[in-house]
């Protein structure tokens, strides 16, 4: 079961659920459907672990089908859209006497050939500071001293307006780093380089420059930007 499953019959049903305790198969079809296509759907949302039946006969919603059913839009009865939540590493060394960054290209899509800093999504439970270091090891094969340096907001939107990416980027300044380095993997090449290097590259990531400045700044930062995109 996914999200795109989700039939409005169902939809409306769990939006209802949201605001009692517990419904009876009556209270929760005021749309007069019919009793075997109501009772299909119902059993559906059962089936999926969604809502369970109790021994006086109501309907109420379980652990997960309470989380599930809180993303919805109660008023459109749809699935809300949310921004990400990324972590995004800024690894710094000094190299001969040089400053060096360790940027990305990427191999994947969306964006596919950009530059950039690396990161990826925080999963469920688990700490902002855990997913930057499982994400380090996981793309670069690297470990380090992690600290926290910014927030940054960044939507992405394509020449006629419409947004195709909107995230949270929690920044991260990595130092003192051990281990060897993965310069290729599935979806990805890593490569040490200087501010002016980086800089210098046609496909960058737009950011890039404010999140050296940010990894390099004292305190924590606040940033939100939008930004009109090409390579999407």
């Amino acid at each position: 079961m996914n999200k795109t499953d989700i039939h409005p019959i169902q939809s409306e049903i769990l939006c209802k659920l949201l605001f009692v305790h517990e419904a009876s198969f009556s209270e929760l079809n005021k749309g007069k459907i019919s009793s075997d296509l109501f009772s299909f759907h119902l059993k559906q949302l059962a089936d999926w672990g969604l809502i369970e039946k109790d021994t006086n006969g109501k309907y109420t919603l379980t652990t997960k089908g309470k989380e599930f059913a809180n993303q919805f839009d109660t008023e459109k009865k749809e699935m809300e859209k949310q921004p990400k939540i990324t972590g995004l590493l800024v690894c710094i060394k000094k190299e001969k006497g040089q400053t060096k960054y360790l940027i990305q290209q990427r191999l994947k899509q969306p964006y596919f050939g950009f530059y950039g800093f690396f990161g990826g999504k925080l999963k469920w439970g688990e700490t902002a500071e855990e997913a930057a270091r499982r994400e380090l090891l996981e793309e670069t094969g690297l470990d380090g001293v992690i600290s926290l340096r910014a927030v940054k907001h960044k939507m992405d939107y394509d020449e006629n307006n419409r947004i195709l990416e909107d995230k949270y980027f929690l920044v991260f300044k990595v130092t003192k780093i051990k281990g060897v380095l993965k310069e290729e993997f599935e979806g990805g090449r890593n490569q040490w380089m200087t501010r002016e290097e980086v800089l210098a590259i046609e496909n960058l990531f737009d950011g890039v420059e404010e999140s050296i400045d940010l990894a390099n700044g004292k305190g924590l930062v606040w940033r939100e930007n939008k930004y009109k995109v090409k390579g999407y």
